[in-house]
């Protein structure tokens, strides 16, 4: 512990402590959050002193509920904040619901003050919904990235674990808060201590803004074979406008039968099916995180006429489009 304190950048007997204020939506993601705390109270430990303060605060103040049942006590409402304070929104699942008008106009007044302002896990909806990521690098958990996407053209999304881009920084959900506050200590206070915090958390693999979030294709489906990665990438980036079979093969140097037995082999499915599903979990992903209409979901998804759209997700999901919609609705309702 004396060796990370002595790598410590020296800091003045009556500089401040650095404040971050936490606000806390409704169902936030509690590993977001805790990730990032986590790392400001073992900076203060090996540094011997307080470094970091945390304030915890919400609309209406009071308590509010994380996604996995656990009740938080607020220190305060959404009050002013100073401009060296960083602002920090913590969310998870409905981020929609959970950001309100008052939030909204409550983020754009602080953020108007040039502080740092940052979003764990879902919140980039929610700074985005502000206007605080226009014409910013950003990024948001992989199963939100679609929705996102559709609803902030301004915004230029990445899949990387977490980015900072001047004064915004987000980050893409579970641990990846461990690595962002692993910078940020190592930007006010020396690698040194950073790694030491990592140490500590037994975190063994730090990751960089230049890390992608999710798994490699290969690991995903369990096969390691070059062909198939390289057809499965390419099908997952061109879901609105679907490339056939005959093409994807083509690619890759391959026939159309020969393709046609690595999936086989593999995946125990045709390409056909295999990208026909990709394009309907997109969907699924649009129709429960967005307002879109079912037929501009069908459109985004590669399907040419909402009656051909619905009868594939019938087939594979065993209801409708309108029907899926419906029940998710109801379901945040209750």
């Amino acid at each position: 512990m004396s060796d990370a304190r002595a790598a410590t950048r020296i800091i003045a007997k009556d500089e401040k402590a650095r404040l971050f204020v936490f606000v806390l939506l409704e169902n936030f993601t509690m590993l977001s959050f805790a990730s990032a705390v986590e790392c400001l109270r073992i900076a203060n430990r090996m540094a011997g002193r307080s470094v970091y303060d945390w304030r915890l605060i919400g609309e209406g103040g009071g308590r509010v509920r994380c996604s996995a049942g656990a009740e938080f006590t607020l220190d305060g409402d959404l009050d002013e904040l100073r401009r060296e304070d960083t602002l920090v929104v913590c969310s998870g699942i409905d981020v929609q619901t959970a950001t309100t008008k008052k939030l909204l106009g409550w983020l754009r007044r602080e953020a108007r003050k040039g502080m740092m302002v940052g979003g764990l896990c879902t919140a980039a909806f929610t700074l985005a919904k502000a206007g605080l990521l226009d014409g910013k690098r950003a990024t948001i958990h992989w199963e939100n990235q679609d929705s996102f996407s559709e609803d902030f053209e301004e915004v230029n999304l990445t899949k990387s674990v977490f980015v900072v881009d001047g004064n915004r920084m987000t980050t893409a959900g579970g641990t990846s808060s461990i690595d962002l506050m692993l910078k940020l200590i190592a930007d006010d206070l020396g690698e040194d201590l950073a790694n030491a915090v990592a140490d500590q958390l037994i975190y063994s693999s730090i990751r960089t803004d230049q890390d992608t979030q999710r798994l490699s294709v290969p690991t995903r489906i369990g096969v390691r074979h070059p062909k198939l990665s390289q057809v499965i990438q390419m099908m997952e980036a061109n879901i609105e406008e679907p490339i056939s079979p005959s093409f994807l093969a083509r690619d890759v140097g391959m026939s159309t039968r020969q393709l046609e037995r690595l999936f086989r082999r593999y995946l125990n499915r045709s390409p056909k099916r295999y990208y026909m599903e990709l394009r309907l979990q997109k969907a699924r992903n649009l129709l429960m995180q967005t307002d879109m209409s079912v037929i501009n979901v069908a459109l985004a998804c590669g399907f040419a006429s909402p009656s051909h759209f619905s009868k594939c997700y019938r087939a594979h999901y065993d209801t409708t489009p309108y029907r899926e919609r419906g029940s998710h609705a109801t379901r945040l309702s209750i």
